[in-house]
């Protein structure tokens, strides 16, 4: 599914929803139940011109708007069936609770994937693979600069010392893998370590937030992290996120406009990077 958004709508965007009713423009400013409103807009906005999209739960949560949520997942399923749907929620959890997670994932909501912390160990990871044709983003390098106090941290117990963060790329390439259902979460803003998981899971995709607000360079992300299939196909697939930088480029009446617009350059930026790389 993921292949198929990249190549009809020529993108390796990703939009993440992350909504904030204090930045919304004016009209709708400050007003919870407005939340779907926002964001269906964007949606609609830039449909043909990302690869997935990626609603952060807590963002709908926070203000009780989980109804929302499930209202906004059934409109991008209507408007972009083809357009996978990432459930960002992180989460992480022994394996009777994460069949309840699994469940709100993938059933209640409906998403295509889901993000995950693996640093419960597998039995945490498990529950999700049961589902066929679902994926599932394990935590393995992130954005945030605190991210060094354990991903960066060395495994003396692990043959050769690896990484943390290291070792999360491996088991996801590899023996956790088990379906093809995997993928790794890899922060924009550290490229020498996207290049890393790459060179140590070569074909699983990457998720990588970071580009935009949080300083990430989008042609050095696709340098470290996309590899190509000699015809020009994606062998190691990257979904780049922006957020902020797409939900807020205006603060008007005209912020969807102002979205898609910040959207078709990204995508622009990231299929130019792309180019450059292809063999």
């Amino acid at each position: 599914m993921l292949s198929a958004a990249e190549r009809q709508n020529g993108s390796m965007l990703c939009v993440g929803l992350d909504p904030e009713p204090s930045k919304f423009p004016a009209g709708m400013q400050g007003n919870a139940n407005k939340i779907y409103d926002f964001c269906a807009a964007i949606v609609d906005a830039t449909a043909d011109l990302v690869s997935s999209f990626k609603p952060q739960i807590a963002y709908f949560a926070a203000h009780r708007a989980e109804g929302q949520l499930e209202r906004l997942m059934e409109h991008m399923r209507r408007v972009a069936p083809h357009v996978p749907i990432i459930l960002d929620a992180k989460r992480g959890d022994i394996g009777s609770t994460a069949e309840q997670y699994a469940i709100e994932a993938f059933e209640r909501y409906g998403a295509d994937a889901v993000t995950l912390s693996p640093f419960m160990g597998w039995d945490s990871v498990a529950p999700y693979l049961k589902y066929h044709g679902k994926g599932a983003f394990l935590l393995c390098r992130t954005s945030n600069p605190g991210g060094d106090d354990l991903q960066n941290q060395r495994l003396a117990s692990v043959e050769g010392q690896p990484l943390l963060y290291e070792h999360v790329a491996r088991l996801a390439q590899g023996p956790w893998n088990l379906n093809g259902q995997l993928g790794l979460v890899v922060g924009a803003t550290y490229p020498a370590e996207i290049e890393r998981v790459r060179a140590l899971a070569p074909t699983v995709p990457l998720l990588i937030p970071g580009v935009g607000a949080q300083g990430g360079d989008a042609v050095a992300t696709v340098k470290a992290g996309w590899r190509a299939n000699p015809d020009g196909s994606s062998n190691g697939p990257i979904i780049v996120n922006s957020s902020r930088a797409v939900l807020y480029a205006s603060s008007g009446a005209d912020f969807a406009v102002a979205a898609r617009q910040v959207a078709m350059q990204t995508r622009e930026t990231l299929q130019a990077a792309k180019a450059d790389k292809a063999p």
